[in-house]
């Protein structure tokens, strides 16, 4: 890995800066975990791109991260190069363009200022472009893959285009959160938003952000940690959903932690809050052990009362093999 380093830091020496030992909880919304072995921040697409081809075919351990909105660190730490993509070009027009490592919300708002709908559900989601296109984020029945014409990716070390299908996109899934996923780095796309009356879009944000307002805690989280379960049989079971609820086959992960009582547990420094059952806080100090303890006792009472795992929309990242 040192020898690797050594060959980057040659090869990009007036293009990025590698820092070694640095805390993953300044890197975090969960504000948890322990260092990154190494660490760069890239801000240009074309030194992204050349940076992650070379990573690639010198098969380099390395992940890539935005704002790190949905993942936990170990504290054990990361023995890889973490990359922070900061590249945040945005281009509304006949056709949008965006780097990955933009925010959501600037998206988001830069739309709906030229008059382009499609991503009001957007609104509130934290974290950049790059993150929402691995989980496919969404909310209130939509998802960013609804949006997308193109995708630009390096894999293999070869920089190309290709259809939003490559990426097989599922609900809060995609090809890069499988068991050893390839090695794809996104580095921007192209999409499709329609013009709109534009206080319809503003109308619909605002009440989209009202809505998450009231649900959001105010301190440090991933959003929600669990998946929602979509099971149209199963939801005829659960004793009160709503009459939409069940039509649509959907069981929120909130309600099944919230029937369970989990509203207000706290493992450590760790709380699932009492405004939303699906948020697990950082109170101030928490390790990253205490939040993957509490969510571990989440999963065991969702379990033991509905039969029904919880799947983590949050993805854990280093070393957790000795973790409790």
């Amino acid at each position: 890995m040192e020898s690797a380093i050594t060959f980057l830091r040659e090869h990009f020496a007036n293009e990025i800066t590698i820092r070694e030992n640095v805390p993953m909880s300044h890197y975090t919304t969960l504000q948890a975990g322990g260092h990154a072995r190494y660490l760069v921040d890239v801000g240009r697409i074309d030194v992204f791109a050349k940076l992650a081809a070379v990573v690639q075919t010198m098969d380099v351990r390395y992940i890539i991260l935005g704002s790190g909105s949905n993942v936990l660190a170990s504290d054990k730490g990361i023995e890889a190069l973490v990359i922070i993509n900061s590249c945040a070009r945005i281009d509304i027009g006949e056709e949008t363009y965006a780097e990955t490592g933009c925010w959501l919300q600037d998206l988001v708002l830069k739309a709906a200022q030229k008059n382009r709908t499609g991503l009001e559900f957007a609104v509130g989601i934290p974290g950049t472009l790059g993150g929402a296109l691995v989980s496919n984020a969404g909310a209130y029945r939509s998802n960013i893959e609804s949006t997308l014409t193109a995708v630009e990716i390096v894999r293999d070390g070869e920089r190309k285009w290709v259809k939003p299908d490559y990426l097989e996109f599922k609900y809060r899934d995609s090809i890069l959160r499988r068991q050893d996923p390839p090695k794809i780095a996104l580095l921007s796309v192209r999409m499709n938003l329609s013009e709109d009356d534009p206080k319809q879009i503003y109308d619909r944000a605002r009440e989209f952000q009202r809505q998450r307002i009231m649900k959001q805690p105010p301190h440090a989280s991933a959003g929600s940690f669990f998946k929602n379960v979509y099971d149209v049989e199963l939801a005829q079971e659960i004793e009160g959903l709503t009459d939409g609820m069940r039509a649509n086959g959907v069981i929120p992960a909130g309600y099944l932690m919230e029937a369970c009582g989990l509203k207000g547990h706290i493992e450590g420094r760790a709380c699932i809050t009492a405004k939303h059952a699906n948020y697990i806080c950082n109170l101030g100090g928490a390790t990253a052990q205490d939040i993957k303890r509490l969510a571990t006792v989440a999963k065991k009472r969702v379990f033991d009362r509905f039969g029904i795992m919880l799947e983590e929309e949050v993805m854990y990242i280093g070393d957790w093999d000795d973790a409790e």
